[in-house]
């Protein structure tokens, strides 16, 4: 009996070594479904899970997903790399400081599609709306390399202010913000409060209502959590881009492509981060295409479709490092596309298939397709007929 427990448990370890073996390698392949993200927190008010894909070649990029709750608050963090984020419903404010211009607080309304980019350094934090409809804020970020930073695993994509805080001794912390000792008390002993919470504390002076007081301090501002969720009418206020306004680059009855650099869009400058949306209708297929200068990174927003990947022919002939592949995607999965990898995106017969995603490249992309107009066959042969997207 004794032994038969035993190989059912050694068969249970094995599936689980052999399932995170093989989310391992999907990661590696540049495929991470929606089940295999991490979960970084998870409370009433929100959660935050990540994925980090590993693309054919080493590149590593780290994604984030910040859900939040009609009016919930992310506490303040000190970012360490850069930023872009997309907001992919709801609606909610970004505030942050300390850019290296000045110090005043800056305020951007985020609604779906929007983009926006921080740089390393500065200190951001964001709350969603109340609405009737109660809409959940789902944002989208990835974090990657800049020229004035880059995305650093040990240290992780920024650090809780009151984390910051907590490393350095009671007195010390009350000479320099000459806050009252009970305050900084309660700081550094009181149980730290999860990265997520409601936006409007019942008492001000709750079990993190005090830090806000030190947090204040170090924002520049004599405000409470309270007032976090007022309106900032003497702050600067600054847009962000909402992808639906933008130009498509391609549209026909099959469906249509955006693609945005710091071209279109300056507040992407100095940032090696672009950003990118495919809509394909049912039954449609992107054309097979590879990217010059860019590397893609997806993450599928609604519908199902198919992926194929083929490999450069120069890496083919080393299947160590480079293996063609087809795979199916849903929503929230992410996958990514090194650059010269000839690829193809279809969806199926029952809805369409939407994805957007984040490129890696400091250029501006011209993606190379097989047909259409302006393929390279077309170029070369002197005429080839087809379509950039079409019926599958």
């Amino acid at each position: 009996m004794k032994s038969l427990a035993f190989c059912v448990l050694f068969l249970a370890v094995a599936c689980l070594r052999d399932a995170g073996t093989e989310a391992a390698r999907r990661s590696v392949r540049g495929l991470v479904r929606k089940e295999e993200r991490r979960s970084m927190t998870t409370t009433e008010y929100g959660e935050i899970s990540s994925a980090e894909v590993v693309a054919q070649g080493g590149a590593r990029y780290h994604l984030q997903f910040i859900t939040l709750e009609p009016n919930a608050l992310f506490l303040p963090v000190l970012l360490h790399s850069d930023m872009v984020l997309y907001v992919h419903t709801g609606s909610g404010r970004l505030s942050w400081a300390f850019d290296g211009e000045d110090e005043e607080v800056r305020r951007v309304e985020l609604r779906r599609g929007d983009i926006y980019r921080l740089p390393p350094g500065v200190i951001f934090y964001v709350q969603s709306d109340l609405k009737p409809e109660r809409a959940k804020l789902r944002i989208h970020t990835i974090f990657a390399n800049a020229e004035e930073g880059f995305y650093e695993p040990l240290i992780g994509a920024y650090s809780s202010i009151g984390d910051l805080l907590r490393g350095f001794n009671s007195r010390l912390l009350q000479e320099a913000f000459m806050a009252p000792e009970e305050v900084v008390e309660d700081i550094t002993s009181a149980e730290r409060p999860p990265p997520i919470v409601h936006g409007i504390p019942k008492q001000k002076k709750g079990k993190w209502g005090r830090e806000a007081l030190v947090l204040d301090s170090l924002m520049s501002e004599r405000r409470s959590h309270v007032a976090v969720a007022e309106e900032f009418s003497n702050n600067k206020k600054r847009k962000a881009f909402n992808l639906y306004k933008a130009d498509r680059d391609f549209e026909n009855c099959n469906g249509w492509s955006i693609a945005l650099t710091s071209k279109e869009v300056r507040m992407l400058d100095h940032s090696d981060i672009g950003v990118f949306m495919v809509n394909l209708t049912r039954g449609s297929m992107m054309a097979p295409h590879w990217n010059p200068t860019a590397t893609e990174i997806a993450v599928v927003l609604q519908g199902s479709g198919m992926i194929r990947v083929a490999c450069p022919s120069g890496a083919a002939m080393k299947e160590s490092q480079c293996k063609g592949r087809s795979f199916r995607v849903s929503p929230g999965d992410v996958f990514a596309v090194p650059r010269f990898h000839p690829m193809s995106q279809m969806s199926f017969n029952n809805d369409s298939f939407v994805f957007m995603g984040f490129s890696a490249s400091k250029k501006r992309n011209y993606p190379q397709f097989l047909v259409g107009r302006s393929s390279v066959l077309r170029t070369i042969r002197g005429g080839y007929p087809g379509r950039v997207i079409q019926h599958g």
